[in-house]
């Protein structure tokens, strides 16, 4: 099982990647930096692979709407090279309320263009003159929409590989099938290991039926939040405001991805029952209102001998990476985390 981390994108980056440093050395196996509406991830990457050495560091996740597929393979090679071949591209299709409420850019067909994106990204990696007549993105243009000056191009450059994996976010049924057929990765939200297969199993199955046997098998990046020890069952409590606003909070009623996933879970009523209240503004109420069971299934918080049990259904389900979030309160603590789960995982 390899150990991962999401990194705060809210702020203090310098103060954070001499902290990667430091996790590194406990035995953290890959990063994600994430993007939003925050400041991009490129630039932070690329500050990581000069501060790192052995660190996969990947995209957590670049969104599929505001860069073109081969502008979004040039970043990931670039990043490819500067890291010495630890870059793995998180991709995903975000959501309506920042494409276009931050980016004013239609959210539309977010599978067909992620299809269309990976294509055209494996294109520029293997050094191919680009060539794609797709429904959402046509390279060349064609000439009776633009100059018709256009021609097929390779990158100029030799990527570092051919092939740089990519990990997709992806929640919904069709989603899921087509990551498993198309990615190397899979990174599902609020993983829980015991309805995975009721949940993801027959999506996953389908895809998987038609994936290409280069790609490997699927790597599947689950993201709990973890803390060890004999006296940490408070912190549940600090995990049910992130599952509220997600649950409750992210989207509209009736186009909540995250909501839609509780309610495949089984919690029909709690999913409405928190949404209700979030959207009123009783945030406190909402994130009280997240089932005890579903924060512990979805979190590594107990004792070790407990994490341990949970590490084990976590891989026994498919899980591959643990992307953790650690429940500290100070860089010492982050980093003794780590080191304890890098022991419990080896």
């Amino acid at each position: 099982m390899r150990i991962g981390m999401s990194l705060n994108y809210s702020g203090g980056f310098a103060e954070t990647v001499e902290e990667v440093a430091d996790l590194e050395k406990a035995g953290l196996d890959i990063v994600f930096v994430p993007e939003a509406y925050s400041f991009d991830a490129v630039s932070q990457l690329g500050f990581l692979a000069a501060k790192t050495s052995r660190l996969e560091l990947a995209s957590g996740i670049f969104q599929i709407y505001t860069r073109t597929p081969s502008l979004t393979a040039m970043t990931a090679a670039g990043l490819d090279f500067v890291s010495d071949g630890r870059f793995v591209m998180g991709l995903g299709a975000s959501g309506p309320q920042v494409i276009e409420g931050f980016h004013g850019v239609k959210y539309d067909a977010p599978l067909a263009r992620t299809r269309e994106v990976v294509d055209i990204c494996r294109q520029v990696w293997r050094r191919e003159k680009v060539e794609h007549q797709g429904k959402y993105y046509q390279v060349p243009l064609p000439a009776e929409k633009g100059t018709g000056l256009g021609k097929p191009l390779k990158i100029i450059n030799h990527p570092v590989r051919s092939s740089i994996p990519i990990v997709i976010a992806s929640l919904g049924p069709k989603n899921v099938e087509l990551t498993a057929e198309i990615a190397e990765g899979w990174e599902p939200i609020f993983y829980h290991p015991e309805k995975a297969a009721s949940v993801w199993g027959e999506p996953l199955a389908k895809g998987k039926a038609k994936r290409d046997p280069s790609l490997g098998d699927l790597q599947v990046f689950a993201s709990p939040a973890l803390a060890i020890g004999d006296d940490v069952d408070h912190m549940l409590d600090w995990v049910r405001p992130t599952l509220a606003l997600y649950i409750g909070g992210m989207g509209a009623r009736g186009k909540n991805f995250y909501n839609d996933l509780a309610v495949r879970y089984g919690y029909e009523k709690e999913a409405a029952t928190i949404q209700d209240l979030y959207l009123s503004g009783k945030k406190n109420e909402a994130a009280a209102a997240v089932p005890d069971e579903m924060v512990r299934a979805v979190s590594l918080i107990g004792p070790e001998s407990y994490v341990a049990e949970r590490v084990a259904a976590f891989a026994e389900s498919g899980v591959t990476t643990l992307t953790v979030a650690p429940l500290a309160a100070d860089r010492a603590g982050r980093v003794e985390l780590i080191e304890k789960l890098r022991t419990i995982c080896s």
